[in-house]
């Protein structure tokens, strides 16, 4: 969904320093498809003694219901750390706290195109129409991170061509 170059997510996985598991989807993915290959990478880290899986959801129940329902098949419980958290105070407290983003996937139905590729700052979130979250929340946007403090270092990246495709508006963010 949010277009990401898949060198950009290795860089991301290395600077973290944390196991992953990439599951790869088909482009467009149907939800049995994505539902199918989600259950099987849950079983797969359940062999490996993990037990829970954090989500960054901020406010959307049906989205939290969702995800604790599939999780409960394979016994894997969610864990939702930012859960109710104001997204105006969560947008500034990332900034100032050295986060970098870019915004990679923009819904033109809530912010213009112009907004794809756009460095996640204070001079964006001044920039945003009334109406739409500063987390982008509602699926108004969707950010890649290239720094903060959870890695071990930042990530060079450049912002390439601007494409739109199946109603989305995608910025190529290309890692250094």
């Amino acid at each position: 969904m949010h277009g990401v170059r898949s060198a950009l997510l290795d860089r991301q996985i290395a600077a973290l320093g944390l196991p992953a598991i990439k599951v790869p989807l088909p482009s467009p993915c149907p939800n049995e498809v994505y539902e199918a290959r989600m259950a099987d990478a849950c079983l797969r880290i359940k062999g490996q003694r993990v037990r829970h899986i954090v989500f960054g959801d901020l406010f959307l129940e049906d989205i939290r219901a969702y995800r604790e329902k599939q999780l409960a098949t394979a016994g894997i419980e969610g864990l939702f750390p930012l859960w109710k958290r104001d997204t105006r105070e969560l947008a500034l407290q990332m900034i100032s706290a050295g986060m970098e983003a870019h915004l990679v996937c923009v819904d033109p139905r809530h912010l213009d195109r112009r907004f794809a590729g756009r460095k996640f700052d204070r001079d964006l979130l001044r920039d945003f129409p009334e109406g739409v979250d500063w987390c982008g929340e509602n699926g108004e946007f969707h950010t890649v991170v290239s720094a903060g403090p959870m890695f071990s270092a930042p990530i060079p990246v450049s912002v390439g061509e601007i494409v739109e495709r199946d109603d989305f508006v995608f910025a190529d963010v290309i890692p250094g």
